[in-house]
């Protein structure tokens, strides 16, 4: 349930009709596509079928609608464009197409028992007091619907001020004043999007270690150290490192901050949880954390998942899954059978199908898992893939797709819906969540001490699982036949 990023297609084609050469002519011609234009990001058809209209980038054109077209083509100039917008009469406008648009296509007919008539009488009396398009976009929509989204638009170019990051904890130590550094996260050294300042080769910095200075500036409490890394993001920075604040000489390096630790740290508290798991079980459970369902919880299912194949178990972590699309497809994944094992001479027996954990399954879950994230653990238990352990997810399943998208003038959008409906026939999930079968809530107190509560009642759940049921992956056989 997202949107389809804004990308160039592989190529434009239309339908161009030409003729069969064979001695008897069909009834009608043979309809052969070819390609007008190629990597272009969208295009019109003019109502006569003999123009397009077409959008690369940020550069639009018009060319004939025939085939083999060159690259940039028909391109306009815009250079010297200017437009004048009455931004009060476009406002409004934005404000009954978008009230038209949830008329005539919200999933409900019948608007969840809303009076659209009346609620666009309601907020209208409000359209002349307008001052910012975030203003029009608060008083569009009225639904108790979780994904009544609206947004987009034209808005200020606002300049905003970056500043860098080394992904690591700074305490300042109370007899120095300078900052220690107390924890350095570290990413993936092979991602560029993804590396740690403080782990790259010439970088030797350790947890422990003091932050003397950056940029030849010393940075004690209470100066803010990020004081001295805006606008650094990208950027070499020179810091000094010692291991003893009192020592005379320290270690001068260069640096490259980093725009946000936002993935450092999850990746650090997805590997702390897998290696939690892996210790408290003895290696016999896995683990892997699901963010979201669109390409990126893609990305982290299918490097997770393969890396804990062949275990007994599996918890699989839909916390704070941000949502995305149907994960139907991920769970499917998980509901694979045992069906078999391949013995090789001078390796370990292989299951079949490969990479798959055969054995007892939960589902964590909870209140910050939402759209997709609902449909996760729903769908795992639907599967009867085991139990959902947490606290009842957000409730968002009425949901919309990229067909639902409906521009507005000036580039916003407001989104028609579509519905979840369970196997039973009903309704379900939206403005209710999905309901755990075993609830554990992880309170401050917990978490604040390094507990997961949530974690450690699926470890617990599968543990017990284990000791109740064999293992379906048996034993390769020592015995080989005699033929």
């Amino acid at each position: 349930m997202g949107l389809a990023r804004d990308q160039p297609e592989a190529g434009l084609r239309v339908n161009m009709p030409r003729c069969r050469q064979h001695t008897v002519r069909p009834k009608h011609d043979l309809v052969v596509a070819d390609t007008v234009l190629p990597a272009i990001n969208d295009y019109i058809l003019s109502a006569d079928g003999n123009k397009i209209g077409y959008r690369l980038r940020n550069d639009f054109g018009i060319i004939d609608a025939k085939p083999k077209q060159k690259p940039g083509a028909g391109k306009l100039n815009l250079g010297g464009m200017q437009m004048t917008v009455d931004y009060k009469a476009e406002w409004q406008q934005i404000y009954y197409d978008a009230w038209r648009m949830y008329r005539d296509m919200f999933y409900d007919p019948n608007m969840h028992g809303v009076d659209w008539e009346a609620m666009k009488r309601r907020y209208e009396v409000l359209l002349p007091y307008i001052a910012h398009r975030d203003d029009l976009n608060y008083i569009i929509g009225e639904l108790n619907t979780g994904h009544t989204y609206r947004g987009g638009g034209e808005f200020p170019n606002l300049q905003r001020v970056q500043v860098g990051t080394l992904a690591c904890d700074f305490a300042p130590d109370p007899d120095s004043g300078y900052y220690r550094i107390t924890k350095i996260y570290k990413g993936h050294s092979w991602d560029p999007q993804r590396r740690s300042p403080l782990i790259q080769p010439g970088v030797s910095v350790k947890a422990g270690d003091y932050l003397i200075s950056i940029d030849g500036e010393e940075v004690r409490y209470p100066d803010n150290p990020y004081r001295h890394l805006v606008n650094t993001v990208g950027k070499q920075v020179a810091i000094t490192i010692k291991s003893d604040p009192a020592a005379e000489v320290g270690k001068d390096m260069t640096v490259v901050p980093v725009g946000s630790d936002g993935i450092h740290r999850y990746i650090d508290w997805v590997m702390g949880n897998v290696e939690k798991v892996n210790k408290a079980s003895d290696g016999r459970i896995g683990y892997i954390h699901v963010p979201d369902t669109a390409p990126g919880g893609w990305e982290w299912f299918n490097r997770l998942y393969q890396s804990q194949a062949g275990k007994e178990a599996l918890i699989v972590d839909g916390r704070y899954n941000s949502g995305g699309y149907d994960p139907v497809v991920m769970l499917e994944r998980l509901n694979r059978k045992f069906s078999g094992l391949w013995v090789s001479r001078y390796s370990e027996a292989e299951s079949v199908p490969y990479y798959a954990v055969f054995g007892p399954k939960v589902c964590l879950t909870n209140h910050w898992a939402g759209s997709g994230g609902d449909n996760l653990p729903f769908t795992f238990r639907t599967y009867n893939l085991g139990p959902v352990i947490g606290t009842r997810t957000w409730g968002g399943l009425v949901g919309y797709n990229s067909g639902s998208i409906n521009p507005l003038v000036d580039g916003g959008g407001a989104i028609p819906m579509v519905a979840f409906v369970n196997p039973q026939g009903e309704f379900d999930v939206e403005n209710k969540g999905v309901i755990p079968d075993i609830v554990v809530d992880n309170l401050p107190p917990d978490v604040i001490n390094g507990r997961d509560p949530q974690l450690e009642a699926g470890i617990d759940y599968l543990l017990k699982k284990l000791a109740e049921e064999p293992n379906p992956v048996p034993k390769a056989p020592t015995k080989f036949p005699v033929r």
